[in-house]
């Protein structure tokens, strides 16, 4: 573990945050955002016991007060290490309903690229792995569907942000991706939902998403991923 370097993980879960969580935890301490501590908790005790460094913080990822002194915290607690690799996995509002009904609340979107960003910058001429803000998308990043406007709003924003500061901020040395994750995840709490007709790995599986995200962070910079579309085998497109 090189403890120069640290990852941030925005988004914390049962799902894909404490996948990414355990996976860059083999390689760096790790920083774990989330709008509730028992969302983090126990990966931090997990990640501890199994030899690992982490810390949790309590921060909204939408809110830029409360990020600033997340980060302002990071910055005081990891003693001049420099940031290696930051994750965006954080949801915002989700509101299932017809176009008409929508409020003007539903149409937030949450970026926190703008905190992460000056860290990895300064990390570009030490990092062993190119500094990376990898961003995790949906299948509304790619298109709308009735009843989910606010969702595809968010997302087809979130990927076109993701987009321009990869063009911002690539030749600077940074490398920003988009993780299209397209199918329905496996986690407990969605065990009860079919998803392929029920076949074997016919949903994605959180660690195998992590994987994913780790080989974009270690790819050489001649051949860097803009965007990473991620399904089942068995998904239809």
């Amino acid at each position: 573990m090189d403890k120069r370097f640290y990852a941030i993980i925005m988004g914390i879960g049962p799902g894909i945050g404490s996948a990414l969580a355990f996976q860059f935890a083999k390689f760096y301490p790790v920083v774990l955002i989330s709008r509730n501590s028992s969302s983090y908790e126990s990966i931090v005790t997990d990640i501890k016991a199994n030899g690992g460094h982490a810390m949790g913080i309590t921060a909204d990822a939408s809110d830029p007060n409360s990020m600033d002194a997340a980060f302002g915290r990071i910055e005081r607690d990891m003693h001049g290490a420099n940031l290696a690799l930051a994750a965006y996995n954080a949801r915002g509002p989700f509101a299932r309903k017809p176009f008409l009904e929508l409020k003007a609340e539903d149409l937030q979107a949450s970026i926190a690229a703008e905190a992460a960003i000056p860290l990895l910058l300064t990390s570009v001429q030490s990092s062993p792995n190119p500094p990376s803000l990898l961003v995790t998308g949906a299948t509304a990043s790619l298109r709308g569907s009735a009843f989910f406007s606010t969702v595809a709003a968010g997302k087809f924003a979130q990927r076109a942000v993701t987009q321009s500061l990869a063009r911002e901020f690539g030749p600077q040395g940074v490398h920003v991706a988009l993780v299209v994750i397209d199918g329905g995840i496996d986690v407990p709490w969605a065990k009860h939902i079919v998803t392929n007709g029920g076949v074997e790995d016919g949903k994605l599986k959180p660690d195998a998403i992590a994987s994913s995200l780790w080989h974009l962070h270690t790819q050489h910079r001649s051949s860097w991923t803009l965007e990473l579309d991620l399904r089942p085998y068995v998904e239809k497109f």
